[in-house]
């Protein structure tokens, strides 16, 4: 594959550090864009010392002007705690930072991946969740900053398409786990092995009987990136794991990896809170080759050896 230049916005955070990191491995110039909102230098750490590898602080709601072949878009805070803390930030991000990085790709005609998500499905009436499903959400609730801002990030891209023929990729990401992920971001793999490893009480939302499909943060990257070089596919393509487990099989793997004797506790589910989730995968394959490899197991046990070492 030939070498681009990259931008990867929000590539200090979870899943752009990651990417970042597969970029230049393969050979690529990266320019690495993050206001640190939720993003953490020590996750690009390793590559400040690249010559290939550029950081930038810049808020993506802002114009930014670069030279880029390729833009990958993945600033914005993706968990509920973290996206509800500034809910106005967060639709701005998605709205006025995506037409920011679409106008980017137009000026100097970059394909540009849009990092969609799940959300976008709301609570579904479908399962699992196909492309073609247009969601069930709700555009006033708590999560609505979050799930209405890709909704119209998706809108923007495929409008930019239309009318600028703007090359778009757009993938809907569904719960993915693993380094790097923050202790506090309030997700379920973060929770549960945060509290295990701390000996609390391990909180579970509802009785723990909604389901939840989980992929490691590996075989995301390797979905994405086969995404933005894919030929004449715009998506929206889902993106996850399509193995379904209980959060109470979950917490149940936790407390046996950590072999913590941390209690589960049950507490009210929040509002909006979906009760199933899993991807619909067989676009991916189709289009993609995409094929999710590292079983649950194997990815609980990488998160929860780094949790093990980075917990302050």
């Amino acid at each position: 594959m030939m070498a681009n230049r990259v931008l990867v916005t929000g590539g200090a955070g979870f899943i752009g550090s990651h990417l970042c990191e597969r970029l230049i491995q393969e050979g690529n110039e990266v320019i690495c864009v993050d206001n640190f909102h939720t993003g953490r230098k020590k996750n690009i750490e390793k590559l400040l010392s690249n010559p290939r590898f550029e950081l930038i602080r810049h808020d993506i709601t802002e114009a930014i002007r670069l030279e880029v072949d390729q833009v990958y878009n993945f600033a914005c805070p993706a968990s509920p705690i973290h996206y509800q803390s500034n809910a106005i930030k967060t639709i701005k991000t998605n709205v006025l930072g995506t037409t920011n990085m679409l106008g980017l790709a137009k000026r100097v005609k970059a394909r540009i991946l849009q990092a969609s998500t799940s959300e976008v499905y709301g609570n579904p009436l479908e399962h699992p969740q196909k492309e073609t499903y247009w969601g069930n959400v709700n555009p006033i609730g708590i999560r609505s900053c979050y799930d209405e801002g890709k909704r119209v990030a998706e809108t923007l891209c495929f409008d930019y398409h239309r009318n600028h023929k703007v090359d778009i990729r757009v993938v809907r990401i569904f719960n993915t786990y693993g380094p790097r992920m923050l202790p506090d971001d309030g997700r379920v793999v973060s929770n549960f092995v945060v509290q295990a490893l701390a000996g609390k009480d391990i909180t579970i939302y509802g009785d723990g009987s909604q389901t939840r499909s989980f992929c490691y943060v590996d075989d995301l990257v390797e979905g994405i990136i086969k995404m933005m070089n894919t030929q004449d596919f715009n998506g929206p393509v889902n993106l996850g794991n399509d193995g379904e487990f209980t959060v109470k099989e979950l917490a149940e793997l936790v407390l046996k990896e950590t072999g913590s004797s941390s209690k589960i506790v049950y507490k009210t589910l929040p509002q909006d809170d979906p009760s199933r989730r899993k991807p619909d995968l067989t676009l991916a394959r189709q289009k993609l080759g995409y094929e999710p490899k590292v079983p649950l197991l194997e990815g609980i046990r990488k998160t929860v050896e780094y949790f093990k070492n980075h917990l302050d």
